[in-house]
């Protein structure tokens, strides 16, 4: 690994344990309405708020880069999304090029992508050109992978172990530098997808919890199986104390604290 990957993916995984508790306020395409005064409905206020708390990262659209990042330049690390589409694949796109980011400032691009359904080899190429185009840059890659259901009427991204594993192993092959995917549900079954890898595997933060105590339970079960972290989106923005929640999961996540522990620290119940 050259340098200055090294600096960058050092920069995302500074802290002691190794581990990262980033967040996500990538959500656009595909994600629905925006409600003006809560969770992303106004992204200046929600980045303060996730700033207060010192997240590890923030993955984010370039456009928010370039119109809302400048108060927190240099002090968090900045993750920029090119990944771009929906679960019924009514959307395939590459958004923004690794030059981009680097002149964005970004220490990492995100590339977010299906698996299963007509269109998986199309994801795959996506991944591994940005996997080559990101390498004249030294800016590692993160795959975001999300496994599909299409059965129904509706596809749906699904958790089950199989379709993480399968997930992980399109990352590993693809050349990322980093791996995220859902949670499976148990320690047991994220370990073994976590012992599959040789680059890190990080979770995602996935749909809203039934509340702040169920999301910070699966995170401590990532951590229990060898996960390297997490990035998290709707269960830290979309709670109204949000900078208490995210501090709440960094104890949980970066320094292995229970549950309840993290909970009580920051004055939260747990049914948040």
């Amino acid at each position: 690994m050259n340098i200055g990957k090294l600096i960058r993916l050092n920069r995302l995984f500074s802290h002691p344990s190794g581990r990262l508790c980033s967040v996500a306020v990538d959500h656009f395409i595909g994600y629905g309405r925006i409600e003006p005064g809560k969770g992303l409905g106004n992204l200046p206020e929600a980045l303060a708020r996730i700033a207060a708390g010192g997240p590890s990262a923030v993955t984010m659209n370039k456009g928010t880069a370039m119109h809302c990042w400048a108060p927190y330049a240099g002090k968090i690390p900045l993750i920029v999304q090119a990944g771009c589409f929906t679960a019924d694949e009514r959307v395939i796109e590459s958004v923004a090029t690794p030059e981009e980011c680097v002149r964005l400032g970004a220490d990492a691009i995100a590339m977010s992508i299906g698996v299963y359904g007509p269109n998986e080899g199309r994801f795959f190429k996506m991944l591994a050109e940005t996997v080559n185009d990101a390498a004249r840059f030294d800016l590692p890659v993160i795959a975001h992978i999300y496994p599909r259901d299409f059965s129904g009427p509706t596809p749906r991204i699904v958790f089950e172990p199989e379709g993480i594993l399968w997930a992980t192993r399109a990352g590993i092959e693809a050349g990322a530098d980093v791996i995220k995917v859902g949670h499976t549900g148990d320690v047991d079954s994220f370990r073994q997808v976590v012992e599959t890898s040789p680059v890190p595997v990080v979770a995602a933060g996935g749909p809203k919890a039934r509340n702040l105590r169920a999301a910070l339970t699966a995170m401590a079960e990532v951590v229990q199986a060898g996960g390297r972290g997490a990035t998290i989106g709707r269960n830290v923005w979309g709670v109204p104390k949000t900078a208490e929640a995210l501090r709440a999961f960094k104890a949980v996540i970066l320094e292995g604290r229970s549950v309840d522990d993290a909970l009580a620290s920051e004055g939260l119940t747990g049914e948040e």
